[in-house]
């Protein structure tokens, strides 16, 4: 039998359909592989080994009834960061300790409803704050990925540096992550994997940890497009929870996966060339931009002229809006609770003990930017920003843009405990450069494995589209995707 691990979602689940095996079988495969895996790459926080098997079993009664939903059998792995009912869901933090919720985050639920099985949660940098998974209090994710000749450890990227590692690495057929300044795309983009950032409001918030809460999207991180695509179908949908939840129908965005580019034009920012950029990203830009013109596009240059603003105004919102979303870890009703003289202590010493570095560095840059006498000046200015970003991609696409190429990271993935990127938080943040503007904007971008660096790292390319035309960003990623052709899968050293 073919390694079941190695199949993509699709050929998953049409094998399942077809019965050439079963979701038991298919599950064991997974679970076998983390086991394997996991000491070296530490990509699951809590595998829910017992609970994928009874979900599969149920899942093998559907399917032999013929009573099959969209996802039946399709074991996932889930980032810590979704709340799963009675399992482990911290944010890979120490603040949160021995947290199990009461519910099931609105995404997650709609995963089982469709028949999808839970093989754990994912590690991820603590609260998704971070760009290399070094955050976690679970320690590192170690990238399935390695330079040729070389023996270094990579970062994954992050926040979702573990659903991108299981996903390269064969240990779920597909995970969940969250993109609030680039934490789907830029991990997609380091490990060889496709990540969808959707429109803000497609998937639900609720019962999602929040980080920036004008800023947090669901999406999935899968192996091809078309599993990207299948995965975000049953993912979202209107949450009359969440008030920020778009009632919007949902496509079958699969079917929009072989569409094509003909007829379509494709933006190119201007603004994206950067100073210090590697040769080889924007040789590979310039091949993105090829491949889409011999299927039909037309390319355009475009100016989005706020851009340079982009990084700076996002450190403003994000930390503002974490540090009001992270002021109800306290001790007092749940997660960890350090013990003090009186209730203030108990305050101070629980978060100081139970925030890491990173998170420690936002909160207070946040409350920083709120505090009185600095309000007006740092975040209503940031928003003001925010609202110019927004407007140029608004005139771009009343311009005739359907979607802008641009490259998903200004390198390829980088070595654990760097000292460069370690020593100087700002170099860390300069990684989203190329992923912030769409959060800011509310806009769907999708990264796609595209080529691979001088060292044999792959490289991505990030599609940005038009609110709630994912279809396109599909279509036009499918088109990189087979003419990029190559293998985007690392050498198994674990």
């Amino acid at each position: 039998m073919t390694d079941l691990t190695k199949l993509s979602l699709a050929a998953t689940r049409d094998g399942l359909s077809n019965r050439d095996f079963s979701a038991l079988e298919v599950t064991e495969a997974y679970l076998g592989a983390i086991e394997k895996a996991n000491p070296k790459l530490n990509a699951f926080i809590e595998v829910t080994a017992q609970q994928a098997r009874e979900m599969a079993e149920q899942s093998d009664h559907r399917l032999n009834s013929r009573d099959a939903r969209p996802l039946e059998g399709v074991p996932l792995g889930i980032k810590d960061l979704f709340a799963t009912k009675h399992v482990h869901t911290q944010a890979a933090s120490h603040v949160l300790d021995d947290f199990k919720p009461e519910y099931e985050s609105h995404v997650t639920q709609n995963l089982w409803n469709d028949g999808a099985v839970m093989l754990g949660k994912l590690n991820m940098d603590e609260f998704a704050m971070g760009s290399s998974n070094e955050t976690s209090h679970y320690g590192p994710v170690v990238n399935p990925w390695r330079a040729a000749g070389s023996n270094q450890d990579l970062v994954p990227g992050g926040s979702s540096g573990g659903s991108a590692a299981a996903v390269s690495a064969w240990l779920c057929a597909g995970a969940t992550a969250t993109d609030t300044g680039g934490s789907i795309r830029q991990p997609a983009a380091f490990t060889g994997t496709v990540g969808i950032k959707p429109t803000y409001g497609r998937c639900s918030r609720w019962g999602i940890v929040a980080f920036a809460s004008s800023l947090d999207q669901a999406g999935p991180i899968a192996r091809t497009v078309e599993d990207a695509a299948i995965m975000l179908t049953s993912m979202a949908g209107f949450d009359p929870m969440d008030s920020t939840s778009a009632e919007i129908a949902v496509p079958d965005f699969a079917a929009a996966v072989e569409r094509g580019v003909k007829g379509l034009t494709i933006g190119v920012p201007r603004e994206y060339r950067m100073d210090g950029m590697p040769e080889e990203i924007e040789t590979l830009w310039q091949q993105g931009l090829e491949w889409l013109k011999a299927e039909g596009a037309t390319v355009k240059d475009i100016s989005l002229p706020h851009t340079k603003y982009a990084l700076p105004a996002y450190y403003i919102v994000a930390p503002a809006e974490a540090s009001s979303n992270l002021a109800r870890y306290d001790g007092v009703k749940y997660g960890l609770r350090v013990s003090g003289k009186d209730i203030t202590d108990m305050y101070e010493l629980t978060r100081a003990k139970g925030f890491g570095r990173e998170v420690k560095r936002r909160v207070m840059i946040g409350t920083y930017v709120l505090s009185a006498g600095y309000y007006d000046a740092y975040y209503v200015r940031a928003q003001k920003v925010r609202t110019l970003i927004k407007r140029d991609f608004e005139r771009a696409f009343a311009d005739g843009v359907d979607a802008i190429l641009t490259p998903a990271t200004p390198s390829a993935a980088f070595g654990i405990a760097d000292q460069d990127m370690n020593a100087d938080p700002v170099k860390m943040y300069l990684n989203d450069v190329f992923t912030v503007t769409v959060n800011m904007a509310g806009l769907p971008g999708i990264a796609v494995p595209a080529g691979k660096d001088h060292r044999g790292l792959p490289l991505g390319l990030q599609l940005i589209g038009k609110p709630f035309d994912e279809e396109t960003l599909f279509a036009a990623g499918r088109v990189i995707e087979r003419s990029a052709g190559g293998e985007f899968s690392p050498e198994k050293w674990w």
